[in-house]
């Protein structure tokens, strides 16, 4: 059974129920076209869940064709307002190749193209100043194993220690896609998350649900002492929900709900 999403002007993606099982493109502008949606859509969620912040936090998908460059969010747009055509798109040189807005923020480049450089299966990275991943990142430690949810991250996440301020450089860059190495996300020690998928869609799922993890682990360790999940039931656990499709699928679950609430992405 086929279906059009919502703003995809006709692109088809199989579905069985609530989950996107395949999709299909007659050409790359297609693919490029959905790819686009999709990253607006993720801002718009991001909106929804007050992840914005001024003029911090980033998303960005790599172009299906010109795998050097990424679509990112221009600099001064709210989350919430961004539309297909206020993306940009941005090449391994920090130049705007297409796009009306001439601008995007200093640190989206410098992380996000080294982190698509080191990465090559990385579709899409997701980071914001969310107020949980901040206030976790000010401990400078991994999540633990302590809800059947944050399973998904386990013995799959990383810690960067290494803060000097705004990331204004590709060095730091380069040394925060180090630490993230082949795992699905990262803490960034005292300024908050970052979380990377195979598509947009798991990149904006692990960035709600790392947040979520955060939130939930200082609220249990507000109230008591965490009882962590033994080693071989969360590593069961993560393999069961911490999925590539898993992540991507669960996206749907809260687009397909906000898509009948949100303007249209063009």
């Amino acid at each position: 059974m086929c279906f059009s999403l919502h703003g995809l002007g006709g692109i088809s993606v199989e579905k069985t129920n609530v989950f996107v099982t395949q999709r299909t493109f007659s050409n790359v502008q297609e693919e490029r076209q959905y790819r686009k949606e999709m990253l607006t859509a993720g801002f718009r969620i991001f909106g929804r869940f007050g992840f914005s912040n001024g003029n911090a936090g980033h998303i960005s998908a790599r172009d299906p064709q010109y795998k050097d460059c990424f679509w990112v969010n221009p600099l001064g747009v709210h989350f919430s307002d961004i539309t297909v055509s206020d993306l940009v798109l941005v090449n391994n040189k920090n130049e705007i190749v297409e796009g009306k807005h001439d601008r995007i923020n200093i640190a989206a480049f410098a992380i996000h193209n080294e982190v698509h450089e080191a990465r090559p299966d990385v579709v899409a990275a997701a980071h914001s100043h969310s107020r949980y991943g901040m206030a976790w990142s000010t401990l400078g430690k991994l999540l633990q194993a302590s809800t059947q949810n944050d399973c998904a991250f386990y013995e799959d996440h990383a810690l960067f220690n290494d803060f000097r301020g705004v990331v204004k450089d590709n060095s730091e860059g380069k040394r925060i896609a180090a630490a993230l190495g082949e795992k699905k996300a990262i803490i960034l020690k005292n300024h908050g998350i970052m979380t990377v998928g195979h598509s947009v869609e798991s990149a904006v799922w692990w960035f709600i649900q790392m947040e979520e993890a955060c939130q939930i682990q200082m609220l249990a360790a507000a109230a008591g002492t965490i009882q962590p999940i033994p080693h071989e039931q969360a590593e069961i656990t993560r393999n069961q929900i911490g999925r590539e499709a898993v992540g991507h699928n669960s996206f749907y679950t809260i687009w397909n709900r906000l898509s009948k609430l949100e303007p249209a992405l063009d």
